[in-house]
C-alpha cells in the first residue's frame, strides 16, 4: 500500500492566515525583502519553521525535474568507501530513469536541515542519507514529507526501528568489537585506536564503543593515552589524519603493539608513519582498518580490515526507496554482516 502523508501539505496561504498577514507579506519575508518590519518577518519565519512550510523557490526547476530526482546526502565524502557507494547508487538510480543530486554534509552540519533546504530547491522523489549518525526528533523528521533511507548510517538505539524511514547498515559497534577482539586473540593487549573527534556522534563513536567493550570483556582496562582522536583541522578519516595521529603516538613514547584505525585510509596513513619511523608492519606494529575498500588488497602490506558489503547495501538502499515510492513496500530496517578480512598487516605476538 502506498504511504500517504499524515497531514496535508501547508501552503503560503496557510502561513499568511496563521500570521494574520497578507500572502505578499509572507512572500517578502521569504525573499528577504527590505520593506518588511523585522518583528513581522521573524514571526513569519518562525511560523514557517514550526509548520515545515517549503516555499517553491524555483517554479521552472520544479517543472523541469517533475519529481524524478533522488538526493544523496553524504557525510564523509572524502572516504573512498563512500565514492564506491555513490557510483553504485547513481547507476541504480539511472536505471530507473531518475536523476541524482549529491550534496556533501559537513561534520558539524545537521543533515536534516541540509535536506530541508535541498527540498526547497528541487522537487525530490526521495532522499538517501549516506554516512554519519542519525538522532532527530519525530517532529523534525516529519517536515521532510518524502521517503528517505539511511544507508551506512549509525542510528540512536531508540530510532533503529522507526516506521517513518528505513535504515540499511552494518552494526558498527559490533564490527568494532569484532576487530578489537581479533587483535586481542592475536596476543595484543596494548591496542591503540585512531578514533573520531571527541564530540563525534556518528559511526566513529559506535566503533569506539565496540573497541572499549571488547577490551572490557577481555579484562583489559582502556588506556586513554592510546585513544587518539582526529583533529578538526584535518579531513576526517583521511590518510593524513591516520599519519599525523600515528606520528604523535610514536613520538609520545607510549608502548603499544597494534593500531586499529577506524577507516582503511587512516590505516594506510598509519603504516606510512610507522615505516618513516624506521619500524615495520606487522613485525613491530600490527595495523588494522575498517571498510574493506579496494586499496586494502593492493597496499603493501595488504591490510587487515572489516569489509562492509557496500555493493549490497547501496543496491538495496536504492531498490527499497523505489519499492516504497511504488507502494510495493513499507519502511524496513536491515543490518548487514561485515567480514573480517585477515591480511598481511597484522600478526600474532
Amino acid at each position: 500500500m502506498r504511504i500517504e502523508e499524515d497531514v496535508e501539505e501547508i501552503t503560503i496561504k496557510d502561513i499568511a492566515r496563521i500570521c494574520k498577514v497578507g500572502v505578499s507579506t509572507v512572500s517578502r519575508a521569504i525573499n528577504n525583502h527590505p520593506d518588511i518590519n523585522p518583528e513581522t518577518k521573524k514571526m513569519i519565519m518562525d511560523t514557517i519553521q514550526k509548520y515545515g512550510y517549503i516555499p517553491n523557490n524555483s517554479a521552472r526547476n520544479l517543472k523541469r525535474t517533475d519529481g524524478k530526482c533522488v538526493a544523496v546526502l553524504v557525510k564523509g565524502i572524502t572516504n573512498p568507501f563512500f565514492a564506491d557507494a555513490i557510483q553504485i547508487m547513481e547507476d541504480e538510480i539511472k536505471k530507473k530513469k531518475y536523476s541524482m543530486v549529491i550534496r556533501h554534509v559537513e561534520f558539524n552540519e545537521d543533515e536534516v536541515d541540509v535536506a530541508l533546504e535541498l527540498v526547497k530547491e528541487k522537487r525530490l522523489a526521495g532522499i538517501i542519507f549516506l554516512g554519519g549518525y542519525f538522532s532527530h526528533s519525530e517532529e523534525k523528521l516529519h517536515k521532510l514529507r518524502i521517503p528517505f533511507i539511511l544507508s551506512t548510517v549509525g542510528c540512536a538505539p531508540d530510532g533503529m526501528h522507526h516506521d517513518n524511514y528505513s535504515s540499511l547498515s552494518v552494526d558498527d559497534e559490533k564490527e568494532g568489537y569484532r576487530m578489537t577482539d581479533f587483535l586481542i586473540r592475536q596476543g595484543h593487549e596494548k591496542i591503540a585506536i585512531l578514533a573520531a573527534q571527541p564530540n563525534d556522534a556518528s559511526i566513529g563513536r559506535m566503533r569506539l564503543n565496540g573497541y572499549r567493550k571488547a577490551l572490557k570483556d577481555h579484562g583489559i582496562k582502556p588506556d586513554e593515552e592510546l585513544i587518539r582522536h582526529m583533529r578538526p583541522e584535518i579531513k576526517s578519516y583521511s590518510m593524513e589524519s591516520g599519519y599525523v595521529l600515528t606520528r604523535e603516538l610514536l613520538d609520545s613514547g607510549k608502548e603499544f603493539t597494534a593500531i586499529f584505525a577506524l577507516s582503511d585510509t587512516m590505516a594506510v596513513g598509519a603504516c606510512r608513519a610507522i615505516v618513516e619511523a624506521g619500524k615495520r608492519v606487522p613485525e613491530d606494529y600490527s595495523v588494522a582498518g575498517f571498510d574493506g575498500i579496494e586499496l586494502c588488497s593492493y597496499y603493501n602490506p595488504t591490510l587487515t580490515t572489516i569489509r562492509q558489503p557496500i555493493q549490497h547495501i547501496a543496491e538495496a538502499s536504492v531498490k527499497l526507496l523505489f519499492d516504497i515510492l511504488a507502494g510495493r513496500s513499507g519502511h524496513q530496517h536491515k543490518v548487514f554482516a561485515g567480514e573480517l578480512l585477515e591480511q598481511e598487516s597484522t600478526a600474532k605476538r
